[in-house]
């Protein structure tokens, strides 16, 4: 059963992680001792891992997106591999909507093997950093810095799949939002071979939404950043939803509030992975935000994956 994320998984000041500690202790010493034991596999092709620490809402697969474009720009054929989850098939759309290259599997060794098969010359895995199976050429890892690391727990105390002495195994990190230099000190750290870009999402349609009276809904990993775009663009929000990430929103949910929008003369918005959730329903009202990952240092970026092909 899908939920959405606890409140104290944000809150610092919260004594309910203290309680969580010793499951999200015995949950670490499984991580390590899967890392210890699981035996890496080797590919005749580079591998790039975009993954993340935090739960979920960090940008990985648009910026899978992005680097396979841009790989393909230096004549190179990237394969974006990602394991197969019934309910991700929002994803699996997105991905195929922008390229085709996308490889589906419950293993994503297997997916890496077909890919090299049909001549694919580098594998983008959209997600898969603590698949400790895989050897990696590169660990990229996502956060928004409007969570980051939240409370500073792991699960279930708090949102992090790791906690932060994780980040030794990684080269790049992408931060979504505004510079962060007490961040930045954190992971330095750890280690001061990892490189810091940044990026935002810049969207692209916001003028089939100005002068409009919204209804908002989202079911992503983070709804509240999505909200956040809207109102940092100043368009008029009179009523929100969020759903827990990868939500299967049904048909009569649409309804009431399609219903609730003509009522009120709303226009419906929603994000466009959830609108590839629910295109297959015709809903005609129901309209996405189309945005774009932008990185202002993206050449940079490029060149410094570049190194690990």
């Amino acid at each position: 059963m899908k939920m959405n994320k606890p409140k104290f998984w944000e809150d610092s000041n919260s004594l309910i992680p203290f309680f969580l500690f010793p499951f999200a202790f015995f949950f670490q010493i499984i991580v390590k001792i899967k890392k210890i034991i699981t035996v890496k596999e080797r590919f005749n092709i580079p591998i790039i891992c975009i993954g993340n620490i935090y739960l979920g809402g960090t940008g990985k697969t648009p910026l899978s997106i992005l680097i396979a474009k841009e790989l393909k720009r230096i004549k190179k054929k990237p394969a974006i591999i990602k394991k197969y989850y019934s309910d991700h098939a929002d994803e699996h759309l997105l991905i195929k909507s922008k390229l085709n290259c996308l490889f589906l599997n419950h293993q994503r060794s297997k997916a890496i093997y077909d890919a090299q098969e049909k001549k694919f010359d580098v594998a983008i895995l959209d997600d898969g950093f603590q698949d400790f199976s895989i050897n990696k050429n590169l660990n990229l890892l996502c956060f928004n810095n409007e969570q980051l690391i939240g409370n500073g727990w792991t699960l279930p105390a708090g949102p992090l799949r790791e906690n932060l002495s994780s980040l030794k195994r990684v080269n790049i990190i992408l931060i979504n939002g505004k510079k962060n230099l007490e961040f930045e000190k954190k992971v330095f750290k750890l280690s001061n071979k990892i490189k810091i870009f940044y990026s935002k999402y810049l969207p692209l349609n916001l003028k089939n939404f100005k002068n409009k009276k919204l209804l908002a809904f989202a079911g992503i990993g983070n709804p509240k950043n999505f909200f956040k775009i809207l109102s940092e663009h100043k368009l008029q929000v009179k009523k929100k939803y969020q759903f827990p990430d990868h939500y299967n929103f049904n048909k009569s949910e649409l309804q009431s509030m399609i219903d609730l929008s003509k009522k009120n003369n709303y226009q419906i918005i929603t994000t466009e992975k959830d609108y590839y959730r629910i295109k297959h329903y015709g809903f005609k009202n129901i309209k996405y935000l189309k945005i774009e990952l932008k990185i202002p240092e993206k050449d940079k970026l490029i060149k410094e994956i570049q190194k690990f092909l």
